[in-house]
């Protein structure tokens, strides 16, 4: 019994600090870039911190842990206060987190590379592998070019302004679009997981890159 406590407690452990940080982190470099931009909106907020605290939305944080779907607090930006115009300073502050995750992963991983976990404790190694998975998780997932996630910004930024106009549905119907491949996922025996397909191969390429 408690060798069975001690292996459900660690992933969890494992899980609760990683989205601790990657949720916290990740909305406070949306902060950040737009304060950077111009943008005083997220400050006044008190969102320019890098206390996780202040960017977690509990629900969303504790789904995160036990389910791995999650958010957080989105980040209040006024995109017509940002440098290079809305558009682009949206792209600008959007990029921001994902690449925020990405960094966060790179940094676990350097330790990993030079070889000081080793002879570390199985937990640890545990800890530290979750946290580099879930980062990259997290950098390739937001990319996905449909609202509301960062990447449908990123992707109106790279088009250009007529491009932007002909993927503005995309803005009204991503979050249905991206539901309903969610949901796709679980449908047993339909073998329908297309984001997977697409997402995980991503993953590990970046994973294998990061690692070595």
């Amino acid at each position: 019994m408690p060798g069975l406590a001690v292996g459900t407690l660690v992933p969890l452990l494992a899980r609760a600090i990683t989205f601790f940080f990657a949720i916290g982190f990740h909305e406070a470099a949306h902060a950040w870039t737009a304060y950077r931009l111009g943008d005083d909106t997220a400050k006044r907020a008190g969102r320019l911190t890098l206390n996780p605290i202040a960017h977690l939305d509990p629900l969303g944080y504790i789904l995160a842990v036990f389910a791995f779907i999650g958010w957080g607090k989105p980040t209040p930006v006024s995109p017509w206060r940002l440098r290079y115009g809305p558009r682009v300073g949206s792209a600008l502050v959007a990029v921001a987190g994902p690449l925020t995750n990405l960094l966060l992963a790179a940094l676990a991983a350097i330790p990993w590379r030079l070889g000081y976990f080793n002879s570390a404790p199985g937990w640890t190694l545990q800890v530290l592998e979750t946290f580099i998975f879930v980062n990259v998780a997290l950098f390739v997932f937001n990319l996905i070019p449909l609202a509301p996630l960062d990447g449908a910004s990123v992707l109106a930024g790279i088009v250009g302004a007529r491009g932007a106009q002909m993927l503005a549905p995309l803005q009204t119907y991503g979050p249905m679009i991206l539901l309903g491949l969610i949901l796709l996922s679980y449908i047993p025996g339909l073998n329908l997981n297309i984001l997977g397909s697409v997402l995980y191969p991503a993953m590990n390429s970046v994973a294998r890159l990061l690692l070595g």
